[in-house]
């Protein structure tokens, strides 16, 4: 059966237990995001979709055969496995790069050290793995492909974002585990499958690591989302995007995000750390963003990732959670070619805002010394 109903089924497995409201262990009054039972964005009060809205959209979505298959699959090529292993042993030598791995899962190289956004590399975006969103192509580097990873950086809770099977993994990599950067609550989770070699942040605060080329701070920001694995923890976890501040490059994720004024802070936030101008690469969502009426409080589409880049300031962005899940009503080739469009609205240069095939890397340049 294909239809729609590829999100309500794995939903419905996890959240047959009555919802409760949670209790905030790190609840602070001072902090207009938190809440005593749990979290909250800064822009809105968001009350993630009820079973009766998404019910309504899921049928809105069959009457109307949404999605429909994409004309075309989305772009892969052979990952440069020579490069990235050589770059990963560089050190302080090292040259920045991303590779896309596939939806929000990015390897970036630079300042010595090798990171990973939001790592899933198993068949589905679920609990189970019996149903649920699946892949549609395999990831573009393997997990034994993978350099060894020095930090994992996950946003939020969600199953295309936190993936335990992936993380599991990861810690047990040869070498050692590689440090996970969560935001509140998420340690205690990474605890209980084993993973204990953690550092977990609230909003605007970081973290250092001693790397090759120099220090790398790691600050968690604001972005307009939510959490939850099941309909009993809505909120009950953070989420958030990374700024990460190294000698030769400055990197910053969204992790998902709805538009908010939130981006704007950001780059004020930063302002005197980036004279030159903004970060040197933005990593932001294109995709599942369709019907707008369920998920624009939650996920950009492309014409708000377009403004998200501007107010960053960003040098070049990349766009990311598109073309591997079939998570909402638009097609899996869709988010490319409404970026495209975008991008001419705003009159952003092609090469400013692009999109990577998968298994794709893309080298960039150092960021000058200040």
């Amino acid at each position: 059966m294909k239809t729609p109903l590829r999100n309500l089924m794995p939903l419905l497995v996890v959240t047959l237990a009555a919802c409760v409201t949670p209790s905030n262990p790190y609840y602070q009054a001072d902090k207009p995001h938190h809440r005593p039972g749990g979290f909250q964005n800064n822009y809105i009060d968001f009350e993630p979709k009820g079973m009766r809205k998404l019910l309504q959209w899921q049928w809105d979505a069959v009457s109307n055969g949404l999605p429909r298959p994409p004309q075309t699959p989305t772009p892969s090529v052979h990952a440069d496995l020579r490069f990235i292993k050589a770059n990963a042993l560089a050190g302080h030598a090292m040259e920045p790069a991303v590779t896309w791995i596939g939806h929000a899962t990015m390897l970036a190289q630079f300042g010595g050290l090798n990171l990973i956004t939001d790592p899933i590399f198993s068949e589905r975006a679920s609990p189970v793995s019996f149903t649920g969103p699946k892949r549609a192509q395999p990831p573009g580097l393997a997990l034994s492909d993978l350099p060894r990873i020095d930090v994992v950086l996950v946003s939020h809770n969600h199953y295309d974002h936190l993936d335990e099977t992936s993380v599991k993994a990861l810690n047990a990599q040869p070498g050692g585990p590689p440090l996970f950067i969560v935001p509140l609550g998420l340690k205690t989770w990474l605890a209980d499958a084993g993973i204990t070699h953690a550092v977990e942040l609230d909003w605007w605060q970081s973290h250092r690591i001693a790397a090759p080329g120099g220090p790398v701070d790691i600050v968690l920001t604001p972005v307009q989302h939510w959490s939850g694995r099941t309909l009993a923890d809505r909120l009950d976890t953070l989420w958030g995007g990374f700024a990460v501040f190294a000698p030769d490059f400055h990197l910053f994720y969204s992790g998902d995000t709805g538009y908010s004024k939130d981006f704007a802070d950001i780059h004020s936030r930063f302002a005197d750390r980036q004279p030159q101008g903004g970060f040197d690469l933005a990593l932001l969502p294109i995709g599942a963003y369709e019907p707008r009426w369920f998920m624009k409080e939650q996920h950009v589409n492309p014409t708000e990732a377009v403004q998200i880049h501007r107010d960053l300031r960003a040098r070049r962005s990349a766009g990311l959670h598109w073309g591997t899940f079939n998570l909402t009503d638009e097609s899996l080739d869709t988010p490319p070619a409404a970026l495209a469009r975008a991008r001419r609205e705003a009159a952003v240069p092609d090469d400013e805002f692009f999109v990577l095939a998968i298994g794709e890397t893309r080298r960039l340049p150092r960021r000058p010394p200040t």
